[in-house]
């Protein structure tokens, strides 16, 4: 139970970094930075989000597919499908 709640905090400040990274560009485009340099941190901050975003599927894969597949029947693929599509979002973005 202590181990989840300390995971639950460490993907908390995961978010609230990259939300710290998006009020950053704010900043940036309130300041008219340079067109670049807001690009350089657009990209930072698209992949802070795509690091997250494999992260919570890898886990779902680990937990919620694997304890499905285990159990069989339609769980199994509706869990599946449910990763399929999921992962079929994150490549299309």
């Amino acid at each position: 139970m202590a181990g989840q709640k300390k995971h639950k905090d460490d993907v908390i400040m995961r978010l609230r970094r990259i939300e710290g990274q998006v009020r950053g560009l704010q900043r940036l485009v309130e300041e008219e930075t340079y067109c670049i340099d807001i690009l350089t941190q657009v990209s930072a901050t698209t992949r802070a989000l795509q690091s997250f975003a494999l992260q919570l599927l890898d886990e779902h894969m680990a937990t919620c597919v694997s304890d499905a597949v285990a159990e069989g029947g339609e769980a199994k693929e509706k869990k599946l499908t449910e990763a399929s599509n999921a992962i079929a979002r994150l490549v299309r973005s």
